[in-house]
């Protein structure tokens, strides 16, 4: 397998690994948007009318979000997005913590108030900044394989595995100038 294949596979799996985060933390607060309010709520930093309509928009988001990067379509801008919105958790957990709140921060259901104590602030942020770094991956290398976006990148340049076309005339499907392995009859 060359250098591009490994980064491929790996591409892949982040991709699919950022979705299934997503998917998961979506469905469990959709499944619960009374714990889904409770959990925002317990942050302190919104207006109380305002808590609501985060914890209904905020699942059907990471959803969107997960199944964008499930079927590999605009990969880079829902990286960038997702990268923003870890953003935004790390920012709403740090200041959390910085106040001394005692909050589950809700991330995959549950959430709010627990006993002084209980938090566990560090391996969240820790944990989230491992999805902020999945998310980076995917900003600075968005082409993985069995992506929609590889089927829509019909631009006539030849794919060399990396994200621009290729200088030597790299690998190419029977003659065609489509990227390696998005033709109809891939090998």
């Amino acid at each position: 397998m060359n250098r591009a294949r490994i980064l491929d596979v790996v591409g892949t799996l982040v991709r699919l690994g950022l979705a299934g985060i997503w998917i998961v933390s979506g469905a469990v607060k959709i499944a619960d948007p009374i714990q889904t309010a409770v959990a925002v709520d317990a942050y302190d930093v919104l207006p109380v009318g305002v808590v609501p309509v985060v914890a209904a928009v905020l699942p059907v988001f990471e959803l969107a979000l997960g199944a964008l990067l499930l079927a590999g379509a605009g990969t880079r801008a829902a990286a960038v997005v997702s990268a923003l919105l870890l953003l935004v958790f790390l920012a709403g957990l740090g200041q959390a913590w910085a106040r001394g709140l005692s909050i589950d921060c809700g991330c995959f259901g549950g959430g709010g108030a627990v006993e002084p104590g209980e938090e566990a602030y560090g391996t969240e942020l820790v944990r989230d900044l491992g999805f902020l770094a999945l998310a980076g991956w995917l900003v600075v290398r968005p082409r993985t394989r069995f992506a929609l976006d590889r089927r829509w990148d019909r631009s006539g340049d030849v794919y060399d595995g990396d994200d621009g076309p290729a200088d030597d005339g790299g690998p190419t499907t029977q003659g065609r100038s489509e990227p390696a392995g998005t033709g109809r009859n891939p090998r």
